[in-house]
């Protein structure tokens, strides 16, 4: 048995695209896609941060995410058609996104 410290096992990075300009930018799987965008210098449009106000809208076109929230502020329809709320998305592999806002 060793006394060493647990290592904490690195962070996924994932990479996440934005259809209209090209821009992308890396995106770890413990952060939101809003927050590592924001880290990368984009400024993509928020307000609540907690998936009710619907401010980030967007449309995952490529790419998986998952939600640590039981249910984000999306119809089941939107769901169906791929919108996504990049404030609380996290990524699961690379994503392309269809979003508004500075990219």
């Amino acid at each position: 048995m060793s006394d060493a410290p647990h290592a904490t096992p690195p962070t996924e990075i994932y990479t996440a695209c934005v259809e209209s300009s090209g821009a992308c930018f890396p995106a770890p799987a413990d952060l939101p896609l809003l927050v590592a965008a924001e880290h990368a210098g984009f400024s993509p449009p928020s307000s609540c941060r907690n998936g009710t106000c619907r401010t980030c809208i967007g449309q995952l076109v490529r790419g998986q995410v998952h939600y640590r929230i039981q249910w984000p502020g999306l119809s089941a329809d939107e769901k169906a058609e791929g919108y996504i709320l990049p404030c609380v998305a996290y990524p699961v592999g690379d994503v392309l996104l269809r979003l508004a806002g500075k990219f």
